[in-house]
């Protein structure tokens, strides 16, 4: 076979492919930038993306004897799947619950030594955030309702804006306690949360010890048929809510002091938890809680919806971009409510604001043309629609500037695409590639590939992910993963790969890199497109927009 081309950046990596040359997550290369004044310095790239020298990185590996086969933490990771399997949330809590309190009972003297070994290394809290970590990226973790993704921590931090030291934040569906964790400073304010499953529960509780946040308390129970914290009233109360089914307990909380908006029907689950952060909220203090698109618009809570908005307690609907939840790609809101209190009295308008457009993970800073503040008594109306796209569409008020401004950005991304289509030279036909293989089943029992992430990865330097990832999506391989009802599963025993040597692997791991890029931005072109759609059809529909020679 002629030699394929590769680009010249090859020799450049990012910190998530350090991570996985070395068999560590992320977090891990974090830590070791700060720890260590040795480690190599970024060679190019922004501050939120730098790259490093493939050469200098190796280097201090082989120096620090970090990446020699298979690492403590990604030996840890895999005992503890062995051990606990879907339960793997039990799993890390006992080791949180030995590194915090010298408490074993839940692990074996394999896994405590482990434990033990990588925390003297890194520190007990570092430990406990790589095992959480590698549990975020997992595609067969026991229960998402656990897990609030690390985008939308991040959206809710920004929303929620700077708090004082001496805050009370509550999380009343607090699961492993990412997001009660991470808004506010580290220090100072007092943390509470309530959770239904005993192992998140308990791993939250232990990941604020290890952390250092002194005053977290995480109870065990169910936040609306078993409230924890009656008495509580917050400065802010953040709530990322488990899908609400109709078993949410109306039939036993019908007269439930909490719905001073109204009774929320079966259906509206989600109006049922939005209820109980505003119940928890002290007087000036907000509830910032996520939402499905839907409840903005459901006949079913209209009257919920309208007494929200009569009393002037919300003050802000965000509908974020999809792709912010690990379980689903459709948008979610961000609903902002406020309790009146002598000094804040009530809004007079709800600021909507549209980030649907945006990429799930860019700036949460909203530009102009995406907000609106509506009136109250625009939204009284016999729908009650607190959709943000639908009155920030309504709002604008030059189609044409943004008509040609999306044309210009659909024409620029094509004149790039051709640019990152990957350089490809000719083979010696089909089939010549029908060598020597080995199978994924094999490569993960000698420790040499991590099939527990959404995408099996690479943990020794022998083998490239790229490479491996790209062949497994092979039309051989694709067919045995396709089911006949044409959904996707990858079929760990039967997948198969070519061996070759690790310098050509990285050749062919830097072709389906460049792949990957590539269709990433027909993605982005895609999206576009239909931004321009939708305007294009709302311009021509309202009169903003008209077709050539219409006008004459």
């Amino acid at each position: 076979m002629k030699e394929l081309t590769t680009p010249a950046s090859e020799s450049l990596i990012t910190g998530a492919e350090i991570a996985r040359l070395a068999g560590v997550t992320r977090a891990a290369v974090s830590n070791w930038r700060r720890r260590y004044s040795d480690f190599p310095a970024p060679a190019d790239g922004g501050a939120s993306t730098p790259l490093f020298s493939l050469a200098e990185v190796r280097s201090w590996l082989a120096k620090q004897q970090k990446g020699n086969d298979l690492s403590d933490n990604v030996r840890l990771w895999q005992a503890l799947r062995g051990a606990f399997g879907n339960d793997i949330v039990a799993g890390i809590a006992g080791v949180a619950r030995f590194l915090a309190h010298d408490d074993a009972s839940a692990l074996d003297d394999s896994l405590t030594e482990l434990a033990a070994r990588l925390a003297a290394k890194e520190s007990a809290a570092d430990t406990i955030d790589q095992l959480v970590e590698r549990f975020l990226d997992s595609s067969r973790r026991a229960g998402s309702d656990q897990v609030t993704s690390s985008r939308l921590v991040k959206a809710v931090a920004h929303f929620a804006g700077p708090l004082r030291d001496d805050f009370v934040i509550l999380d009343p569906a607090c699961g492993i306690g990412t997001l009660l964790l991470s808004v506010g400073p580290a220090e100072g304010p007092v943390r509470r949360g309530q959770e239904i499953d005993p192992a998140a529960g308990e791993l939250a509780q232990a990941r604020a010890e290890l952390a250092g946040s002194r005053d977290t308390v995480v109870e065990t129970g169910d936040s609306l048929r078993e409230d924890l914290w009656p008495q509580l009233r917050a400065d802010l109360v953040l709530c990322d809510p488990p899908a609400a089914g109709p078993d949410w307990g109306r039939e036993e909380l019908l007269l439930d002091a909490r719905w001073e908006l109204g009774t929320p029907s079966k259906a509206e689950g989600d109006l049922a938890w939005l209820q109980h952060c505003y119940a928890h909220t002290a007087p000036g203090g907000r509830a910032l809680v996520v939402m499905p698109a839907s409840v903005a618009h459901r006949k079913a809570g209209r009257r919920i919806r309208a007494e929200i908005v009569r009393r002037g307690i919300l003050t802000d609907v965000v509908a974020l971009p999809p792709g912010m939840v690990a379980t689903h790609a459709q948008p979610v809101h961000l609903w902002t409510l406020r309790r009146p209190s002598g000094s804040s009295g009530s809004a007079a308008s709800v600021r909507m604001v549209d980030l649907t457009a945006n990429a799930p993970d860019g700036l949460m800073e909203p530009r102009a043309e995406q907000i609106v503040d509506v009136p109250l008594i625009d939204l009284l109306n016999d729908s009650v629609d607190l959709t943000p796209s639908t009155h920030v569409s309504a709002s604008r008020e030059d189609f044409p500037a943004e008509y040609r401004a999306l044309q210009g950005s659909i024409e620029v991304r094509l004149k790039q695409l051709t640019a990152l289509l990957p350089t490809l030279v000719a083979g010696e036909g089909p089939g010549t590639l029908d060598g020597a293989t080995i199978s994924l089943a094999d490569l993960s029992r000698a420790g040499l590939v991590d099939i527990a992430e959404t995408e099996p990865t690479s943990t020794s330097d022998q083998l490239d992910t790229e490479y491996l990832q790209g062949f497994l999506r092979s039309t051989s391989n694709n067919r045995r993963s396709t089911s006949s009802s044409g959904s996707y599963r990858l079929d760990v025993k039967g997948a198969r790969i070519p061996q070759m040597a690790v310098e050509a692997q990285r050749r062919y791991g830097a072709a389906f890199h460049a792949l990957k890029e590539f269709e990433k931005h027909i993605g982005e072109v895609a999206r576009l497109a239909e931004q321009a759609s939708a305007l294009a059809r709302d311009g021509l529909t309202n009169g903003a927009l008209l077709p050539p020679g219409v006008d004459d």
